[in-house]
């Protein structure tokens, strides 16, 4: 719509001009207000719809997300601004209201008119009603001291001696801090990703000096305790009949030669809820120096059965008759990854075949959809009826187009990868405990990569430990919806007392009760 002809203020009459300036100032303001909107809309459209969004990851995806809502809200409140007369009112368009839920302490606030006496002068008015309206108040953390009192008690007739409670138990024996916040630190650096530079400035701006060597030390000492919880986490984890495996990047110092080397956290997973199992999801995170797959085959010693996992080499140890520490491995292998690799073809050179072989992918998706939840006989009928006839005529296709392609240009490089994996990419059609892919595993060790950003890198190869012992209580809580602060809190507490060995399972995180 072009823009109305600009208007002429000397025709006006000169006691009306200044009303007439003023529309024009909010007509411009509220224009300029709606071309920066849309252009944020767009550039969000972008983030989510876009090619480039591709190669996004999901930590930086969001962090796109929150600064474009930002800068929209604040676009949105200028218009408010500048015509509030129009405008709806923000209290009503803010998409996300939440919900506060009825434990939240409620503190009350009565607002009284300036006066309560009547204006007509018949005295003082009746409360005949009132409106409520609740909002939520953050209150930043709130650092207390627990004072312990042990009364000292004696017969004033005989000289018996002094009775006197025990002290209670402490995780660090004359340490200053309670296990709630040892457990607050633990959360703080590996849920949140705050490095303990970051804690120990935040405690400073409440006036408590803690050295970050000191929270180190704290967590050193629960990583300690936590790792007979940690160790028969990783016991229950084996008996499983199917896992998944991956292994992630963690930066580490190396102080012989004064700057960082790669070391390797690997993760080991359970997760049977797409088929409904009763074993509870876990994950074990070890650290390790290298991606050797001798360290795979280490960490799996005692594990025997089905193994879900991506196309890395390392990993082919494991099926070898000789294998140690059990019998071989059943592979697994992802087709995400081989979706995946057609993807990287098609957004580079928008490649025909390779968009083929994704429409294809996409049907075996489609199934998997349909049949996530059932049993493990239902989804393997599924898959024998309708996933294995298409998947057979994948692999015709496949063989068919590595025929015609090169095996050295960019899609001849992708279709031999699948091809390479191709007995592992079967192993869901016969097995219902089977996922198409290891989606569940990357989902799990992701977090891991904000605590590298922020942390930069673990100081040692033992700090690299404690992070994985860490991790793992942290990660097998987070999917068993466990409150973290108060588990770890808890479990700490429990240890202090000592817990015996022979309770071992009460600690692990699926099994805690915030009322036990």
């Amino acid at each position: 719509m072009p823009d109305a002809p600009p208007i002429d203020l000397s025709a006006i009459p000169e006691s009306q001009r200044a009303a007439v300036l003023a529309v024009l100032q909010e007509n411009s303001a509220l224009k300029e207000a709606n071309r920066r909107l849309e252009h944020l809309v767009a550039e969000l459209n972008h983030v989510v719809h876009g090619k480039r969004s591709e190669k996004l990851s999901d930590d930086d995806r969001q962090l796109a997300f929150e600064d474009l809502e930002t800068a929209v809200a604040e676009v949105e409140t200028r218009r408010e601004q500048a015509a509030p007369s129009t405008q709806t009112p923000r209290g009503t368009r803010q998409r996300n209201l939440g919900h506060l839920p009825a434990d939240l302490p409620r503190i009350e606030r009565v607002i009284e008119p300036a006066s309560l006496e009547y204006p007509c002068g018949c005295g003082r008015m009746h409360r005949i009603g009132e409106d409520r309206t609740e909002r939520l108040d953050i209150v930043p953390a709130q650092l207390r001291v627990l004072v312990d009192i042990r009364p000292k008690y004696a017969c004033r007739i005989c000289s018996d001696g002094v009775i006197q409670a025990v002290a209670a138990p402490r995780l660090i024996e004359g340490g200053l801090p309670t296990e709630g916040a040892i457990a607050h630190v633990l959360v703080s650096k590996f849920a949140d990703h705050l490095p303990f530079y970051r804690q120990s400035q935040i405690l400073a701006r409440s006036g408590i000096q803690v050295d970050r060597s000191t929270l180190a030390d704290w967590a050193g000492t629960a990583a300690f305790h936590l790792g007979l919880v940690v160790d028969r986490l990783e016991e229950h984890i084996k008996s499983s009949g199917k896992l998944f495996m991956d292994e992630t990047t963690a930066p580490v110092l190396d102080p012989g030669r004064g700057r960082t080397k790669t070391g390797y956290l690997w993760a080991l997973a359970r997760d049977d809820r797409g088929w409904g199992g009763e074993d509870p999801p876990d994950v074990v995170f070890t650290y390790q120096p290298s991606r050797a797959g001798a360290h795979a085959e280490q960490i799996l010693q005692g594990f025997d059965g089905i193994l879900q996992l991506d196309g890395y080499a390392g990993y082919d140890r494991l099926t070898r008759p000789a294998r140690k520490g059990g019998a071989p491995i059943t592979v697994a292998h992802c087709w995400a990854h081989a979706w995946r690799k057609l993807k990287e073809v098609f957004d580079r050179d928008g490649s025909e075949i390779a968009a083929e072989g994704l429409r294809r992918i996409a049907e075996f998706y489609r199934i998997e959809a349909e049949i996530r939840g059932m049993g493990p006989g239902q989804r393997l009928s599924a898959r024998q009826a309708r996933s294995a006839p298409l998947v057979a005529e994948f692999g015709d296709w496949l063989q068919a187009q590595r025929l015609r392609i090169s095996a050295k240009s960019r899609l001849g490089e992708k279709l031999t990868y699948i091809h390479g994996q191709w007995g592992g990419l079967q192993t869901f059609l016969h097995d219902g405990r089977v996922e198409i892919d290891s989606n569940a595993i990357e989902n799990l060790i992701r977090p891991n990569a904000l605590t590298r950003k922020n942390a930069l890198f673990a100081g040692h190869d033992e700090g690299g430990r404690t992070w994985a012992r860490i991790a793992s209580l942290i990660a097998t809580a987070k999917i068993n919806g466990v409150e973290l602060f108060a588990y770890l809190r808890a479990t700490l507490e429990v240890i202090a007392a000592g817990h015996t060995a022979s309770k071992i399972d009460d600690l692990l995180p699926w099994n805690f009760n915030p009322s036990s």
